[in-house]
């Protein structure tokens, strides 16, 4: 259905078929662990699809207001049919309601938000990879049934060569003057384990504690690591150090929807191999795309300087290594003090992902999310 939807679409990339079907498939999402999903697919009269959906409850998800539990709703796609989208949006909420919840956001993955998380409503370029291409008209389906913004995520884009701001320099060289106190480099992918280990140490300490935001097991951080090492750029994966202990990391990797769209959304024998080649002939230009995966600060060190100093010493290896561009993603709009790092490293908003939430009382008063002080 969404080839159907997307063909005349000349910034659509299709995710690829098995990392969706991962999704629902208990053997390979852990959630279904401690939750369960539930997809469907809505058709007309004669037969055609015409819509889909799923929804989705993971009970291990923090729940900030215990008088408001909420389920997940994602992976929409529909025809420019309000009462077909309605549809889907009703199964959703029946589903949700019946196990309890009273409140559903959407449209979001089952797993984590790195990917297929929020609705595009601006900035309909070609998407990065792990993020869905949205039609306009899905905005207008989700808010006349009724969905309201609860917080917006932002990609944000910047040439890699544009200088930054003299004072990221001074960081730079404050802290190198207490070399080897402090240390800035990147990370070696022959030592998976350290780099899993530095990663779930800065990703617990500087994001966990944040809405909807599980601590991570340093089992899933090794899993991550084996995941990403076909496609790694080591050169991409920056940490900041005080004692040896991480305290920052900028995790980036290339534009990996920058190969996927000359390989289809089939991964199989072919596609692999199709894959190997086009990854040979991307690594060999010098206008290469990245893709600002993560960013942290362990809260001690935030507003110290360090993610300057970081940032220096990391954009000067992307220019060595070829990138030109760089988009990087979600950057909620209730982290004012990271929207003030990317607009500080000369940053703008480029595309826009809404993340909605439906109330099923619908008398109750709705609030966003809560601003990060």
């Amino acid at each position: 259905m969404p080839a159907r939807l997307y063909q005349d679409q000349p910034s659509w990339i299709a995710p690829l078929d098995h990392e969706i079907e991962a999704v629902f498939d208990p053997q390979r999402n852990h959630n279904f662990a401690h939750g369960e999903a539930i997809r469907w697919i809505l058709t007309n009269e004669a037969g055609t699809v015409i819509g889909r959906v799923a929804a989705f409850i993971n009970h291990e998800t923090p729940q900030t207001d215990p008088t408001l539990p909420v389920g997940g709703m994602g992976f929409f796609e529909c025809i420019d049919d309000q009462a077909a989208a309605n549809v889907l949006f009703e199964a959703c909420r029946q589903w949700l309601s019946q196990r309890g919840l009273q409140a559903m956001d959407g449209p979001i993955n089952f797993g984590e938000r790195d990917r297929y998380w929020g609705l595009l409503t601006t900035g309909f370029t070609e998407p990065n990879y792990g993020m869905f291409y949205h039609l306009p008209y899905y905005q207008q389906l989700f808010e006349q049934y009724g969905f309201q913004v609860f917080f917006k995520q932002y990609t944000c884009y910047r040439e890699v060569a544009a200088p930054l701001h003299e004072s990221f320099s001074r960081a730079a060289v404050k802290y190198a003057q207490q070399y080897p106190e402090f240390r800035f480099q990147h990370a070696q992918k022959r030592d998976a384990e350290k780099l899993a280990q530095d990663f779930h140490h800065v990703y617990n300490l500087a994001w966990a504690n944040h809405s909807g935001v599980n601590p991570m097991s340093l089992d899933k951080a090794r899993a991550l690591v084996k995941e990403m090492k076909p496609v790694v750029d080591e050169r991409l994966l920056w940490f900041a150090y005080h004692h040896d202990e991480p305290i920052a990391f900028f995790v980036s990797l290339p534009e990996l929807n920058q190969i996927f769209k000359h390989v289809g959304r089939n991964f199989n024998l072919w596609g692999k191999l199709r894959f190997l080649w086009e990854k040979r002939k991307y690594d060999q230009r010098s206008d290469k795309k990245m893709f600002g995966v993560i960013f942290g600060v362990v809260p001690e060190w935030q507003g110290k300087g360090i993610e300057s100093a970081l940032m220096v010493h990391a954009r000067a290896e992307f220019m060595r290594a070829g990138y030109t561009d760089i988009e990087m993603n979600w950057i909620g709009d209730f982290n004012p003090r990271m929207l003030a790092v990317t607009r500080s490293i000369g940053a703008r908003i480029h595309k826009t992902h809404v993340t909605y939430r439906y109330l099923f009382d619908r008398a109750r008063p709705f609030e966003r999310s809560p601003i990060i002080r």
